[in-house]
């Protein structure tokens, strides 16, 4: 039967107070985390407003960023340029919010692949051991010889640049580092009574990895991809400084810096300072966020 005005008038009051309610509370769980983690609740800001950037660049842009402004060429930061100007009149706000996106977007799909193939190579390695946990570490161990930024370089020197290079390079170097980190948590839980247990009542091997060990190291894996965000955002603002990154004239962080350290450091000082902002306020929010997540998620730090 359909519903009388009343009746839908009296849903949709009870649907708007239990929102009211939720909002309320969640409001009130982020100020009490922000009162007792200042640090961290700024660092969330920080990445809140990054991430922003990244979604809604082309909306908040003030230019385009690759349009030329002739009569503005090195232009100082004022009420039309926030930021600035460079060489070729491209207002350097804009810029910096297309290499936002274009950044966010290689270092979160290179680390959820690197570090979730990474994971799961390290849970099976870890819990079948034998020759095939000795076969994967010896490669792992391989790959972790060779210094990281010499493989990212070799590989991009061989498949060429690009975003979807970089996305490969960068997440072949990170599956070693989080096998190394995984395995080590899977070596300790499967020796835990309930994974006795199941495999006692006869489940298989899939499924202790998955159900019963896998939500167990779920804690060290969101802690490595954390740090690893950070060091990935260094790495790709390094290969685009040293050129070898997406070509131009699309936006980069890193080449940004380059640029302005190099050629303009006197003349036209804020284009060198902006971008070093953006990258170390990232990397730093990154590894504060990182720091929260391990004594959040570690039971031996939750009572300090």
């Amino acid at each position: 039967m359909p519903l009388g005005d009343h009746q839908a008038a009296a849903i949709s009051a009870s649907l708007a107070r239990t929102a009211y309610t939720s909002f309320r509370l969640w409001g009130a769980r982020v100020a009490r985390f922000a009162r007792d983690n200042p640090v961290a609740a700024a660092a969330g800001l920080i990445l809140l407003l990054l991430a922003i950037l990244a979604a809604f660049g082309p909306l908040i842009s003030p230019f385009d960023p690759l349009e030329f402004h002739s009569m503005d060429r090195f232009a100082r930061p004022s009420g039309t340029y926030l930021m600035g100007t460079d060489k070729f009149g491209r207002d350097e706000l804009s810029r910096l919010i297309a290499g936002t996106r274009s950044i966010f977007t290689v270092v979160a799909v290179s680390v959820a692949i690197g570090v979730t193939a990474g994971a799961l190579i390290g849970l099976v390695s870890g819990y079948r051991g034998g020759w095939l946990d000795i076969i994967v570490q010896r490669i792992m161990d391989s790959m972790m010889a060779i210094p990281l930024l010499v493989l990212i370089l070799a590989i991009l020197a061989m498949l060429g640049r690009s975003d979807i290079n970089v996305i490969g390079a960068i997440a072949a170097v990170n599956m070693p580092i989080a096998n190394r980190v995984i395995r080590s948590a899977t070596l300790s839980v499967k020796e835990e009574v309930y994974v006795d247990a199941a495999r006692a009542l006869g489940a298989s091997d899939w499924r202790i990895s998955l159900r019963h060990i896998g939500p167990n190291v779920l804690a060290p894996y969101l802690v490595i991809a954390s740090t690893q965000l950070s060091w990935a955002i260094i790495v790709v603002s390094a290969l685009s400084f040293l050129g070898v990154a997406s070509p131009p004239p699309e936006p980069s962080w890193g080449r940004m810096l380059s640029e302005g350290a190099r050629e303009f450091a006197e003349r036209a000082p804020w284009l060198a300072i902006f971008p070093g902002v953006f990258i170390f306020s990232s990397v730093l929010s990154f590894n504060l966020m990182g720091d929260v997540l391990r004594d959040t998620l570690d039971p031996r730090l939750r009572g300090r």
